[in-house]
Order: structure tokens, then C-alpha cells, then sequence
């Protein structure tokens, strides 16, 4: 009886321990199960923000370039007109001082046409101002101020400036017979424009008319 008592206790025993065992490995099973079957979903997520965030930095990425794309476009814009604006001011920056000089020219000139006698007194006079004239050429082209001086030329509107059309029959139509003034140009660009008298077509006589008439 008592190896029977012994056998049923360790039979007992036998079956507790596998009974815990067992319950074990259920407790330690059911969190594994949970994690095999969160983890796909939990790299699922995390896949889909990271491509979400390399969207969005390309996006960003894209208008920086963009933005400095066109910042770099308005300075080469700016470079461009600040360096036309210190040419025209290198260029044309003597515009004004230059027009001033333009009315002593003229007097020198008329001094020079009026200076017409053989005595000695005028004779001086008249090579003076022709050397002072010369001077001021000389000057005027080291500056890149050039006269416009067009008699026998086309009129030409953009330099000249007609004072009066004239009948001439020495002159073709529409060309400089005299010029009253002359016109000077700084740098390509016009200071004064040449006072002219422009040449036009002879008038038929009434007695012409009439045979071209009858004719």
C-alpha cells in the first residue's frame, strides 16, 4: 500500500509539473504571437512615414533650388544694369559740361568767319582763334565729342534740325544746302542737333506749267 502511495504521489507530482510547465509556456507564447504578428504592421508605418518625409524634404529640396535659381538671376540682372549705369555715367557723364563748352566753339567760329580783313591787328586775331579752335578740337576728341557738320549730305532728322527748305538747283532735294549751326555727338549720343537749311525742288514757271498742261 504504501508503494502504491509513493507511485500516486509521484504520479501527482509528475502531473503538476507538467501542468505548470504547459501553462508556462502558454503565458510566454501569447506575447511572442502578439509581437510576430504588431511587427509587420509597426515596419509597415515606419516605411511609410520615412517615404513620406523624402517626399516632402525632395519637395523642399526642389524650391530651395528654385529660389536660388531665381536669386540668382535677379543679381546677374542687377550686376548687369549697375555695370550699364557706370558706362552711360562713364560715357555721357561730361553731357552737360560738354554743352556748356558747345556756345565757345560757336564764338570762336563767327570770330573766325568775321575776322575777314588783311591788317595786321585782324590778321592775329584770326590766328589765334584758330589756334584756341584747333585746342578745343583736340580736347573734343579725346573726350569722343565729334561735330556734325553735314553740308551736301541727306538730312538726316535724328542729328539735323531744318531751319527752313530752299529751292536749289545746284543741290539734290532733300540734302543740307547750308548749315547755320553746327551739331556735335558725344559718344554716338546726339549733344546738338545740326541747324540746317534743307534743299527742295525748283518751282515750275507758270509758263511751263502751262505747256505741260496743253501737252
Amino acid at each position: 500500500m504504501s508503494h502504491q502511495q509513493s507511485s500516486h504521489e509521484q504520479q501527482s507530482d509528475s502531473e503538476l509539473i507538467a501542468e505548470v510547465l504547459e501553462q508556462t509556456s502558454e503565458a510566454f507564447a501569447e506575447p511572442a504571437i502578439e509581437t510576430a504578428e504588431t511587427a509587420p504592421a509597426a515596419e509597415v508605418v515606419s516605411v511609410e512615414t520615412l517615404q513620406k518625409q523624402l517626399e516632402e524634404a525632395q519637395q523642399q529640396a526642389a524650391a530651395n533650388l528654385d529660389k536660388a535659381m531665381r536669386t540668382m538671376a535677379e543679381m546677374e540682372n542687377l550686376k548687369k544694369r549697375v555695370q550699364k549705369d557706370l558706362d552711360d555715367e562713364r560715357k555721357y557723364g561730361l553731357a552737360k559740361f560738354a554743352k556748356e563748352l558747345l556756345s565757345v566753339m560757336d564764338s570762336l567760329d563767327l570770330g573766325i568767319q568775321a575776322a575777314a580783313g588783311d591788317s595786321p591787328e585782324v590778321v592775329k586775331l584770326r590766328e589765334g582763334s584758330e589756334l584756341t579752335k584747333k585746342q578745343f578740337e583736340t580736347v573734343f576728341a579725346k573726350f569722343n565729342i565729334e561735330t556734325v557738320d553735314p553740308t551736301g549730305q541727306p538730312f538726316n532728322p535724328e542729328f539735323h534740325q531744318a531751319m527752313v527748305m530752299q529751292p536749289s538747283s545746284t543741290v539734290e532735294p532733300n540734302h543740307v544746302i547750308t548749315v547755320f549751326q553746327k551739331g556735335y555727338i558725344l559718344n554716338g549720343r546726339l549733344l546738338r542737333p545740326a541747324m540746317v537749311v534743307v534743299a527742295k525742288a525748283e518751282d515750275k514757271p507758270a509758263d511751263s506749267a502751262k505747256i505741260d498742261e496743253q501737252a
